[in-house]
């Protein structure tokens, strides 16, 4: 049992635990990336996962709460699990079916066209790669590239792809 689990037994001592949740929580927005991590081998007992500083905190939010509180009961977790098989959107191990892998391919001998800075590019899809000024090249990210002198994905320099959020807003070349 931990110091949040000995604590939360009752009267003024789970008040005061109540508040040292409280403020461990709000500690944590203070904490350096390092400190975070060090917090999540104490609270996890594992090794922290390599995500950003906000997910370490959430995570860590919830832990601390969880400890103190208690977790969800197994009848709760029997109930999400059932929930999460019948959604597909909801398990995480999703595999992309097969036939849309197949739908998302390009068929050979497809002449893909781009004009950037004023000047026009032909690509033509081949069964193994891309052909490009009489080169081949192994993906559609390495002729943007080449075209581009910048880190392209392949698929939304050519346009076979849609792209969302600030980078959608670029300039009239992008």
């Amino acid at each position: 049992m931990n110091e949040l689990q000995n604590a939360a037994t009752g009267g003024k001592i789970q008040d005061r635990t109540r508040n040292s949740v409280l403020r461990q929580m709000a500690l944590l927005q203070s904490m350096s990336l390092e400190q975070l991590r060090e917090k999540w081998l104490d609270l996890y007992g594992e090794e922290p996962p390599q995500y950003k500083k906000q997910f370490l905190i959430k995570r860590l939010a919830y832990r601390i709460q969880e400890l103190f509180y208690g977790g969800l009961s197994e009848q709760a977790k029997v109930h999400l699990q059932q929930a999460a098989k019948e959604d597909p959107v909801a398990t995480v191990n999703r595999r992309i079916p097969e036939e849309r892998k197949s739908n998302e391919a390009i068929l050979p001998g497809t002449r893909l066209v781009r004009i950037w800075n004023d000047r026009r590019y032909e690509v033509i899809v081949l069964a193994d790669g891309y052909e490009f000024e009489g080169r081949t090249f192994r993906s559609l990210s390495a002729v943007a590239r080449e075209i581009t002198g910048t880190r392209w994905n392949g698929k939304v320099f050519f346009g076979l792809k849609k792209v969302y959020g600030r980078k959608a807003e670029g300039g009239s070349d992008a």
